[in-house]
């Protein structure tokens, strides 16, 4: 499964670059296929633990945010098949991700996918469409559907019907407004999503024709996988297909649950999620209750714990029946990569030494509170501050991906945390946004110092 626009993690592979080299070996060409688009090297964000957050490169940098997941998302398909030798039955993508699915299909050569990637992005300078936004919604598609009706929202559409009780709208920010507010009557939650415009909506028609006939000037061959869009509700299989889908891919919406029951119901069992984070294994595993959703990229992972994630499948070797990759032309000379220095990003280092301060904690000295009870302590802090309920803040949900929590909160509320369990703040500028998650905060708490005067902590 390849996942869309919210599958961004900074410094995503920077752990995985160090036990594999075939990381490099595929970021390389990308690299080069960027820059010659006129975008920054996706490696840039994908290797160096300083790179931008999601909420950053969304509003400064969207270009380079879609490149950067069109590469993270390729090698970890390449990892997958060729270092793991698990082969797919069947690809499926979800919104912007069926543009990286065709590419893992063989239909583009990666430096042809990433020009398409670049194509989508040309067709929103070319012809931009007006303001729009989109908003998540708790309840299955079918309901919101009948919401718009009863409302006479004739503007707002379904954009993503994403779980059983989970959908996304999206239109003009007026009507959308007045859903959102509607949808909290009724006691729904409803979350606007950082984007600029209506994806999966007829404002993006002029886009959507501008990006078709900038595609066509790309060459495409047929596709060694197979793919099932959740657009067109089907396999893409010919040039004509994948014709419909590039067509389809800004203003038809997304049927991923649709597309989840039905290669279920066609016997596939395990759904592996070829991107960062976990969101589509969470929607899977909501839709299907059973089945196996691996998510091994959920955070930085090195190449043990992502073999580890892998373990029970079963490695498939290809049979003379499939078809073999075909040759890839010359790529452009390689781009420099920057190798990040330490072979582990802060969350990482933070859960090591919270280990080793366990280990060297002396007989009789008053020792932090377990993880658990921190965790516990930070989703009650958190969730009286940001006006969640408790549950939303799950162990592993992002804050600032998931809850919208922007960088200068984080640090209000982390500097609260700090004092709760009287720590410091620490003294070397440590990135908070680094730490996205309540259980990777936890870690970074019990490592800091008791008493002594506080720095500022850089966001």
């Amino acid at each position: 499964m390849f996942p869309g626009q919210g599958a961004y993690l900074p410094a995503a592979l920077a752990r995985l670059a160090v036990d594999e080299p075939l990381v490099e070996e595929t970021l390389r060409p990308l690299d080069a296929a960027a820059v010659r688009l006129g975008r920054s090297a996706p490696s840039r964000f994908l290797l160096d633990e300083r790179a931008p957050t999601l909420s950053e490169l969304v509003d400064e940098a969207p270009a380079d945010l879609h490149t950067a997941l069109f590469a993270a998302e390729m090698v970890l398909f390449r990892l997958l098949t060729e270092r793991h030798k698990l082969f797919p039955d069947v690809l499926l993508g979800h919104s912007f991700g069926e543009l990286v699915a065709l590419a893992a299909a063989g239909v583009y050569e990666p430096a042809e996918g990433m020009a398409l990637v670049a194509a989508r992005d040309e067709a929103f300078a070319a012809r931009p469409p007006e303001h729009g936004g989109m908003l998540a919604l708790e309840m299955s598609a079918s309901r919101a559907e009948g919401l718009l009706v009863g409302l006479g929202e004739w503007e707002v559409a379904l954009a993503a019907d994403n779980s059983p009780r989970q959908c996304v709208v999206s239109g003009p920010e007026e009507p959308l407004g007045r859903v959102r507010r509607a949808a909290g009557a009724i006691g729904v939650r409803a979350t606007a999503l950082r984007v600029p415009y209506a994806f999966h909506h007829r404002m993006l028609a002029a886009v959507a024709g501008d990006f078709t006939r900038r595609a066509t000037a790309l060459r495409a061959g047929p596709a060694r996988h197979l793919l099932h869009s959740a657009i067109l509700g089907r396999r893409v299989d010919d040039t004509d297909a994948v014709a419909d889908l590039v067509a389809a891919h800004l203003v038809r919406p997304t049927r991923f649950t649709d597309a989840v029951r039905l290669l279920h119901a066609q016997g596939v069992e395990v759904f592996v999620e070829c991107g960062p984070r976990g969101t589509l294994s969470d929607l899977v595993t909501a839709t299907v209750p059973g089945v196996r959703a691996i998510a091994p990229l959920r955070r930085r992972v090195g190449g043990p714990e992502l073999a580890e994630s892998l373990s029970g499948l079963t490695p498939v070797p290809r049979t003379t029946s499939t078809p073999p990759t075909s040759p890839r032309p010359p790529s452009a000379p390689a781009a420099r990569i920057h190798r990040p220095g330490p072979a582990s990003t802060p969350a990482d280092a933070a859960e090591d030494r919270t280990k080793q301060a366990a280990e060297e904690t002396p007989s009789g000295a008053e020792a932090f509170p377990d993880r658990r009870s921190v965790v516990a302590t930070l989703r009650t802090l958190y969730a009286a501050a940001l006006g969640y309920p408790p549950e939303v803040l799950t162990d592993d949900a992002d804050l600032e991906a998931d809850l919208g929590v922007d960088s200068i909160k984080q640090t209000e509320l982390f500097a609260r945390a700090a004092a709760r369990f009287g720590r410091t703040l620490p003294a070397d500028g440590s990135r908070l946004t680094s730490y996205t998650t309540l259980d990777a905060l936890a870690g970074l708490l019990s490592t800091l110092p008791a008493d002594g005067t506080r720095a500022g902590v850089r966001a």
